[in-house]
């Protein structure tokens, strides 16, 4: 890692990372509007009834505008331990990212998500965003990249007791029996 960062535009940057939860969006949008009115139906709910998700959330968007931008111009440190090691990072967070989205796409829509994944980590969407933000500042070794996974790390903390406010508040007691055996982030269920 270099004091001044690395600012590039090249084939092999950053943002081939990036790109991977959107696509995983856009996929999430195709396979069902369903879903995906499900997923923007409980985001609009959530920012409207509790100001610290709203907050969170902003925050968390604004960084990822940033983030994305950033990456284009963020060369990869191909052929260090930098980059076998964010790219090791980054594939635990795609198969996250790939196993949550399908949990929840096949998810009713009146009930909480809890099998799959979502036995082992109340939070896997966010975990795998994390995940990501993590691998890109390590294959890059852009402390500047590190610095934007430390803010979307506490905006994604807040943001995740705001959700679980909210699931609360829709599911009642099946969500908190939920809680209660499920870790946040990441671990063995109870």
């Amino acid at each position: 890692m270099s004091l001044i960062p690395a600012f590039q535009i090249g084939v092999w940057n950053a943002w081939i990372f990036m790109i991977w939860p959107w696509v995983d969006m856009l996929a999430v949008r195709l396979v069902g509007i369903e879903i995906y009115r499900r997923a923007s139906g409980q985001l609009s709910e959530m920012k409207t009834g509790h100001s610290s998700y709203r907050i969170a959330s902003y925050v968390s968007m604004v960084i990822d505008l940033m983030a994305i931008v950033y990456s284009i111009f963020l060369p990869f440190q191909l052929g260090t331990i930098w980059f076998y090691a964010g790219f090791t990072i980054f594939l635990l967070g795609l198969v996250v990212l790939t196993v949550a989205s399908v949990n929840f796409a096949t998810t009713p829509i009146n009930v909480p998500i809890t099998r799959g994944i979502y036995r082992c980590s109340r939070h896997p969407l966010y975990l795998a965003a994390l995940l990501i933000y993590m691998s890109v500042g390590i294959a890059s070794a852009s402390w500047v990249f590190l610095l934007m996974f430390i803010v979307q790390l506490v905006s994604i903390s807040i943001a995740a007791v705001g959700e679980e406010r909210y699931c609360l508040e829709k599911y009642g007691d099946a969500y908190r029996e939920y809680m209660n055996r499920t870790p946040r982030w990441i671990g063995i269920p109870k």
